[in-house]
């Protein structure tokens, strides 16, 4: 059963400079789930600051504002540099990118390089690698964008990242312990409301809901607060560090306010401990039911601070000033 979160008292500050931001109220909701993968639990009850938020994740018609008018090269477009990667193979310390590929038929699923590869050249401009380019995909989400970049962006325009706890409240939309943004069911009425994967991941996209990749970013309706892609098409950096599991819940005299991730050191894989991870939120075009239930506002994935892919993007806030 759903709920609507509740909204603290007060009116919404003056818009800012940019029309294209929503205002999301503060308010209290129920962070994480129970009900699904480990690293979501436990849910627990936290309470958020008001807080202006993108209505739409950065496209690459903007992105490319931004590097018109800064000369910025994304992590992507450089070569690696082979101290950062002792062991690595030297012919892939070029610039190049993750780029999804369809397999032929049913492989392991556990091997994820099944269907990823690095791809020499693919970059924000070429998402697909060499001889792509970004014609008719304007208004898609700028891809292939790692923490660092996109953290450039959100500086460069007055803004910041948001915390995992301001993206999933605001993704939510007003409806509090929801699995999706708009209510408990995937597609109400048989009507796709995301760009998810359709059919048996990784070989078979059915493309149901219209898209076999990513898609422009007012495709599908906004959720309650007027907020559009929250859920699917591309994944969306935060700002906080990623920690395998949330803190206990407060007392309800005492709820987290603002509450920001684990520590840098918290973040690190044991398996690689020389790269910090950061969490991303709202799965992507890639997610299906059969393999990754993660197009959900309780749903996080870690991710490497370098890693740039073909279903990454993000969106930016601006926080009001306490008074």
């Amino acid at each position: 059963m759903q709920v609507t979160a509740t909204a603290r008292s007060g009116p919404a500050p003056a818009a800012p400079a940019t029309p294209d931001m929503v205002w999301i109220p503060a308010g209290t909701f129920t962070m994480g789930s129970d009900r699904h993968y480990p690293e979501e639990a436990p849910a627990h009850r936290v309470e958020v600051d008001g807080f202006f938020m993108d209505r739409t994740p950065v496209t690459n018609r903007a992105f490319a504002e931004f590097v018109a008018a800064t000369g910025y090269s994304t992590l992507a477009e450089q070569a690696p540099r082979a101290q950062d990667y002792p062991g690595a193979d030297p012919r892939l310390l070029v610039p190049g990118s993750l780029v999804f590929t369809v397999p032929e038929g049913p492989v392991e699923e556990a091997d994820w390089m099944a269907w990823w590869r690095f791809t020499p050249g693919a970059d924000w401009r070429h998402p697909q690698g060499p001889g792509s380019d970004l014609s008719g995909r304007e208004d898609h989400p700028v891809v292939h964008v790692c923490h660092g970049d996109a953290l450039a962006f959100a500086r460069w325009c007055g803004k910041d990242l948001p915390s995992e706890a301001e993206w999933e409240f605001a993704a939510r939309g007003g409806l509090d312990g929801a699995d999706f943004a708009w209510g408990d069911v995937l597609a109400p009425g048989g009507v796709h409301r995301a760009n998810t994967w359709q059919g048996a991941f990784p070989y078979e996209n059915l493309a149901e809901d219209g898209y076999t990749g990513t898609s422009p970013v007012f495709a599908f309706p906004p959720n309650g607060y007027g907020l559009l892609d929250m859920i699917g098409n591309v994944w969306e950096w935060t700002d906080d560090w990623y920690a395998p599991h949330r803190p206990a819940a407060a007392k309800a005299c005492c709820l987290p306010r603002n509450p920001r991730g684990g520590r840098r050191e918290d973040s690190l894989d044991p398996a690689t401990p020389a790269a910090p991870r950061k969490v991303l939120k709202g799965g992507s075009h890639l997610c299906a039911p059969s393999y990754c239930r993660r197009y959900r506002p309780a749903a996080r994935q870690p991710q490497t601070l370098d890693t740039a892919s073909v279903h990454i993007g993000f969106r930016c806030v601006r926080r009001v000033a306490a008074s």
